[in-house]
């Protein structure tokens, strides 16, 4: 349990870090589940995180931006494979997702196998370590969310599909740094599921964002008053908010109907 003398200001940049998130996942998660791409995220941020290692292992010790170039190349290569599969297998889209995601991950775990010391960055980066992010990071993440934000709420990226997996592909990059691939399927999908039946799109999105928001909140004070790990309990607290909170959105709107 946490002491009295605890510091809350201590998760504060976890909040942060919840919320920068949140900005952009939030509005992307919709548009992923209207295309029917749920795997989407996880298959490109491993397809990212699989970059990150390889650069790690043959290159040594890199500097955060050098990292961040090759984790964007990944995975801007990556979404421009599943872009082109998305016009060629429609019918299967879905099925090659889930192969390309097994592919990588098995591919980083053969680089870890290759060079142990690794298996550390391989955990960081599936788990995340959003409970001791920095400044400078959100600092970085910050200036590279509020191009993609304003591109994707002036743009009309939804029907843009290249420029949406350019987006995509960029975002899901940073987040997974930040907070680890899990937590970021968790709050790409999770958040969209609950509002999906909203038909006021900017309401949609509210609600996304406060489901969202108030799941980060719960599951980082869990993580602190039970000593639990931050993301995954954090990745639970967002489905308990959303098994809490779309009975009630349901019922909202048989009543207005």
């Amino acid at each position: 349990m946490i002491d009295a003398s605890f510091d809350f200001m201590l998760i504060v940049p976890a909040l942060l870090a919840g919320i920068l998130i949140l900005s952009i996942h939030a509005p992307l998660g919709q548009e992923v589940l209207n295309r029917g791409i749920i795997f989407i995220d996880i298959a490109i941020a491993q397809i990212a995180v699989l970059g990150v290692i390889a650069a790690t292992i043959f290159s040594g010790d890199l500097a955060p931006w050098q990292i961040q170039i090759f984790a964007g190349l990944g995975a801007t290569l990556g979404a421009l494979l599943i872009h082109r599969l998305e016009k060629k297998y429609s019918a299967i889209l879905e099925a090659l997702i889930g192969i390309i995601f097994v592919l990588a991950a098995s591919g980083g775990l053969l680089l870890v196998s290759y060079a142990p010391h690794s298996d550390e960055l391989l955990h960081a980066l599936l788990v995340g370590q959003i409970l001791w992010v920095s400044y400078e990071q959100l600092l970085w993440v910050t200036l590279l969310y509020i191009p993609l934000l304003v591109v994707w709420f002036t743009l009309n990226c939804k029907q843009r599909p290249m420029l949406f997996y350019l987006v995509f592909s960029l975002a899901v990059t940073a987040s997974v740094q930040l907070v680890g691939i899990y937590l970021v399927f968790a709050s790409l999908i999770l958040p969209a599921l609950a509002s999906r039946k909203i038909s006021n799109q900017k309401i949609q999105l509210f609600t996304s964002y406060g489901v969202g928001l108030i799941g980060y909140i719960i599951g980082i004070i869990a993580s602190i008053l039970f000593d639990f790990p931050t993301g995954a309990i954090t990745v639970w607290s967002l489905l308990l908010v959303v098994i809490i909170i779309t009975p009630l959105i349901n019922k909202l709107k048989m009543e207005r109907e």
